[in-house]
């Protein structure tokens, strides 16, 4: 009596009705499915984020507009060396560069060209060494002004098919 054959494709096993299994040799037609990893209609999703800073032009305060900011001019006025490790930390630098000698002075020069302020490096000079206190209090005012950016984000979804 011949035992009915049970195949399973794909996977090189034949079973018999007996239960004893029999190593069958895969003739490489079978397919093997493999699982969906995706899934499906969900999309993709970009997003872009646009920063817009205020560049060029001249400072936007006056070198002697002390009441535009009462708590910096205070500051400046009583205790300008802490006002200048502010102004650093701010400009993104190590709170010990006010310590250097002409310090001050060349964050003068670095915020005017990273703004694209107009003015040259003999007016930087003669503001920091002549008025101190007031081109600190102008180089806060000016940070604080020109680093509030308007950012505006924008999310986009695409349909996938």
């Amino acid at each position: 009596m011949e035992l009915p054959v049970l195949t399973q494709p794909g996977l090189g096993v034949t079973t018999t009705s007996g239960g004893k299994d029999v190593e069958a040799k895969p003739t490489g037609n079978e397919k093997m499915e493999l699982p969906v990893l995706t899934q499906p209609g969900l999309g993709v999703t970009t997003i872009t984020v646009t920063t817009i800073t205020q560049t060029g032009g001249d400072w936007s305060t006056g070198l002697f507009d002390v009441c535009a900011d009462t708590s910096t001019f205070l500051m400046g006025a009583f205790v300008p060396c802490c006002l200048d490790l502010s102004l650093a930390h701010q400009y993104g630098e190590c709170m010990c560069l006010p310590l250097l000698p002409g310090s001050t002075f060349a964050m003068r020069v670095g915020i005017r060209e990273r703004f694209k302020i107009r003015g040259s490096v003999c007016e930087d000079w003669t503001t920091v060494y002549c008025c101190y206190p007031l081109a600190l209090c102008q180089m806060i005012r000016e940070m604080k002004k020109r680093l509030k950016t308007q950012i505006y984000t924008i999310s986009t979804a695409l349909e996938s098919s």
